[in-house]
């Protein structure tokens, strides 16, 4: 109890030693009476201590004028250019003009505030670099895929106007693989206006009921011949009536076009897409696995990013705009659900997502 008092008063001392320590009126009259004890010792030493006795009026009139250069010398030229400082960076902060004068406790406050702001801009700063980093990899990453389209409708369109026009054997063929790379541009174009749309928010979703089972077989089928061509078996755990949700039918049917149009890409010949589902309080966790190349723990955070493909997938897959796992998580977000990926080199993908219950 002793200790706990004599803690509050310590503290209490403290705090009126910092205060009048920061009060140039307290600095003034201080530095004042250093400066007359200095006089008095010197004149004392000297032997011209009578001039002090014989002549006070002269030491009151010393002693006040330098009181009152020393006032003016920390108001102004110190506490006045911080509170100057200090109300600068107020209005800067809040955006707002501030008429209010502040207390010659702001030195304390003003370093605190100062030090606050100077650690925000510097997290403001790295946030602007990382993302100046993902424009230039964005735009890079952009000229490719545009790049690669454009080259190859050139390389045909010169090889016609060349002679290739008139001749039979190349004609229609040269013909039909620039009209394919032309939908490739198409593709790539449509997919950025819905990622901006989602972005932006102008895509308003039509939330129905429906039943996911249906939406599935139906998503499955129209991969039939894919699945052929690679031996790839799907395993779906989910049951008829099973996964209700609550949701807009289009935009789901177009999440999973896009995860199972990327794990049919990424999975091995002869291996398995799994499809599996479990109810989580009011809502659903639908996982789409497959098991093909996988990713390395540092390229998983990087997935959803538009564009973003790693060099083992470019060498693989040639297809594809790069931008549906980018749509996919801005579809599951406008949703208000969450999308994770976890993945392993050599083992596999799997992509989950939440969806809501349905309320009926």
């Amino acid at each position: 109890m002793i200790s706990l008092k004599q803690s509050k008063v310590s503290d209490i001392v403290s705090k009126k030693f910092k205060f009048l320590w920061g009060n140039p009126l307290f600095l003034s009259w201080f530095v004042t009476f250093l400066i007359f004890l200095i006089l008095l010792g010197m004149l004392s030493l000297s032997g011209f201590f009578y001039l002090f006795i014989e002549r006070p009026l002269m030491w009151m009139f010393f002693v006040g004028i330098t009181f009152i250069m020393l006032f003016l010398i920390f108001s102004r030229l110190i506490f006045e250019r911080v509170r100057l400082i200090y109300k600068n960076i107020i209005e800067f902060k809040s955006n707002k003009k501030h008429s209010w004068l502040i207390t010659y406790d702001a030195l304390k406050k003003a370093e605190t505030d100062v030090e606050n702001w100077i650690n925000a801009k510097t997290k403001e700063i790295a946030i602007l670099k990382e993302t100046e980093k993902y424009r230039r990899e964005f735009i890079g990453n952009l000229a490719h895929e545009l790049k690669t389209p454009l080259t190859t409708i050139q390389g045909y369109v010169l090889t016609l106007l060349d002679g290739g026009l008139y001749d039979d054997s190349i004609n229609v063929k040269y013909l039909k693989r620039t009209v394919q790379n032309i939908e490739r541009l198409m593709s790539i174009i449509h997919d950025l206006d819905e990622i901006t749309k989602l972005e932006k928010g102008l895509t308003n979703l039509d939330l129905k009921n429906f039943d996911l089972y249906p939406l599935i077989i139906e998503v499955v089928e129209l991969f039939e011949k894919q699945l052929l061509d690679k031996k790839i078996s799907i395993k779906n755990s989910i049951s008829p009536h099973q996964v209700i949700v609550l949701a807009d039918y289009t935009k789901i049917r177009q999440v999973l076009i896009n995860l199972m149009d990327n794990a049919i890409k990424y999975s091995d010949a002869n291996s398995t897409i799994e499809i599996e589902a479990d109810q989580i309080n009011d809502r659903y966790l639908i996982e789409i696995t497959d098991h093909g190349m996988g990713l390395e723990p540092e390229e998983i955070p990087r997935v959803f990013e538009r564009f973003y493909r790693t060099e083992r997938s470019r060498s693989k897959v040639k297809e594809g705009s790069g931008l549906g796992l980018s749509i996919v998580k801005h579809i599951i977000e406008a949703h208000g659900q969450t999308i994770h990926l976890r993945s392993a080199p050599g083992i596999g993908t799997t992509v989950s997502f939440t969806l809501a219950q349905s309320k009926i």
